[in-house]
């Protein structure tokens, strides 16, 4: 079981075109807020990082944000958080949103989106942490990454241990339950000539 006191919210600084991506991340926002749970995420006050934060907020929340210095205008940063921390790099900016967080959720977004989960469940199957990670499959969004990991394990390139380290679920309810259930377990990454 995990103690969820702050949830890393990975999504995109677009809201894309479909309403119901903004609508789950409302959803998800006030979620945390009522829960008591820490928002961590990128820091925008635009797209779904701002409604998620701003949903957060507004259900009484604690929501700390993390934002390269110069990659955004300061028109874009929130300033209207708990905590705005400003770092230099993007490396020091994924490196403080995972310390800060319990566990993470990537509702829909692009290449950082990506980036962010991805390093987070990679760093997890190291063993360098042993924190939980889900999609939070909008609309069948994440369909098309979920069958690509499936056929990652098929083809030999990823164990179904380290595949079960990135949940799934299409409800904010059943992401937190996940998350909260979530038993740390480290397995060995490498497949041996034996498992192919």
């Amino acid at each position: 079981m995990v103690a969820l006191r702050s949830v890393c919210v990975f999504c995109g600084s677009s809201s894309g075109v479909d309403p119901v991506h903004e609508r789950v991340a409302a959803a998800l926002g006030t979620a945390l807020g009522e829960r008591g749970i820490d928002l961590v995420y990128g820091g925008a006050s635009v797209g779904l990082m701002g409604v998620v934060a701003d949903a957060a907020l507004a259900a009484g929340g604690r929501v700390v944000g993390v934002i390269p210095e110069g990659l955004f205008t300061r028109e874009i940063a929130h300033r209207g958080v708990t905590e705005l921390h400003e770092v230099a790099t993007m490396h020091e900016r994924k490196a403080l949103m995972y310390d800060r967080s319990d566990a993470f959720v990537a509702l829909p977004g692009g290449f950082g989106t990506l980036d962010e989960l991805f390093e987070a469940v990679t760093w997890s199957q190291l063993g360098i942490h042993a924190k939980p990670a889900a999609l939070l499959d909008v609309g069948g969004f994440w369909g098309p990454l979920v069958a690509q990991l499936d056929a990652m394990v098929d083809a030999g390139f990823l164990r179904p241990q380290n595949r079960a380290l990135l949940g799934v679920s299409d409800t904010v309810e059943g992401v937190l339950e996940h998350l909260s259930a979530a038993e740390p377990v480290h397995v060995e990454k490498w497949i041996g000539p034996e498992e192919r």
